[in-house]
């Protein structure tokens, strides 16, 4: 197990957002611009989706890793955007199978309209970032995202599988991760080297980076269910417990507490019991499941920044170290 470098080679997040703000403020105004429907309803529910805000950490890293491999431009944008819109309608789409009513400190589209307008604004979401990169013409470009998209709909399957299913294991747990999280961050930083005219070696390298990038972010995230203050995290605490999702933390404690124990998590996993949160915190504190979630993370975050080795160096490759590191330190 290897440890990030000195601090002293990142970006800080401030710094990263500043790098990326000219680029962000182009593909905020694209998004705004291509959300806009005749359909009112759609406008008001985009509208509450955009401007709830949120990192905007996927379209970040195309136009970020844009910048790495030669610069950025018009079709970054337009990537970035479509990235944006896909992440955005799978949101729209959890909230619905999870029956979430709280994200990012706001209620949720289908605690406000319910679940069908929220289930089919999210289809005209992912129909309109096929527009978009259609209107791209690249053949290429089409083949990453169908492939993509495709693939975090296995990603949602998978996951419903799992739901209140206490025999979900580390592997399983990292196969949701891959489709629904990992492949969304590679495609975005692929695409955002592949706009810029870099090469197959390069794409593959920051194809790498965000592959291993969204492991290391997404098991960060399943951790500070656990560990967070509940107004920074901009949902319920325990949220996870509540849907019976058994993520790494816990299912580290199932494997690793003596049989009565391990019973009682099978029964709370399957009852979606968030009342039993103490009880399922003890067990993984007893056992080490946070600490050990954590070190998976790291090892993911310096799996990516490894990926980041051959590129020459720049203000843009300090910032997608900088990302690496915040994915694992962040409060929320």
């Amino acid at each position: 197990m290897a440890d990030l470098p000195n601090p002293s080679t990142y970006a800080p997040l401030p710094r990263i957002q500043a790098l990326a703000a000219p680029d962000m403020a182009a593909v905020d105004a694209l998004i705004r611009t291509r959300l806009a429907s005749d359909v009112v309803l759609i406008n008001q529910i985009a509208e509450h989706i955009v401007s709830a805000g949120g990192k905007r950490l996927r379209p970040m890293l195309v136009v970020l890793a844009g910048q790495a491999t030669g610069g950025t431009g018009a079709d970054h944008h337009q990537l970035a955007a479509i990235v944006e819109f896909i992440h955005t309608s799978t949101l729209l789409h959890d909230d619905v199978v999870d029956e979430s009513d709280l994200r990012r400190g706001r209620r949720t589209a289908n605690a406000i309209w319910g679940n069908a307008a929220s289930v089919l604004v999210g289809d005209f979401l992912y129909s309109r970032s096929f527009q978009l990169m259609v209107e791209l013409d690249r053949m290429e470009v089409m083949q990453i995202l169908a492939d993509t998209t495709n693939r975090i709909a296995e990603g949602e399957v998978l996951q419903l599988l799992h739901v209140r299913n206490p025999d979900t294991d580390e592997a399983a747990y990292l196969r949701v991760i891959e489709r629904k999280t990992a492949v969304l961050f590679a495609a975005g930083t692929q695409l955002g080297a592949l706009a810029s005219g870099a090469d197959a070696r390069t794409q593959q390298a920051l194809y790498d980076y965000g592959m291993n990038l969204g492991y290391a972010f997404q098991i960060a995230d399943d951790v500070l269910d656990y560990t967070a203050d509940a107004g920074d995290l901009g949902k319920n605490l325990g949220d996870d417990l509540a849907e019976g999702k058994a993520t790494l933390p816990l299912i580290h404690a199932m494997a690793h507490s003596d049989a009565a124990t391990r019973d009682r998590l099978r029964a709370i996993i399957q009852d979606g019991d968030s009342e039993a949160m103490p009880e399922a915190l003890a067990a993984i504190h007893a056992t080490g499941g946070l600490e050990y979630s954590r070190r998976l993370a790291l090892d993911y975050a310096v799996a990516a920044e490894a990926a980041l080795a051959g590129l020459p160096d720049s203000e843009a490759l300090a910032a997608l170290r900088g990302l690496a590191r915040y994915a694992v330190e962040r409060s929320h």
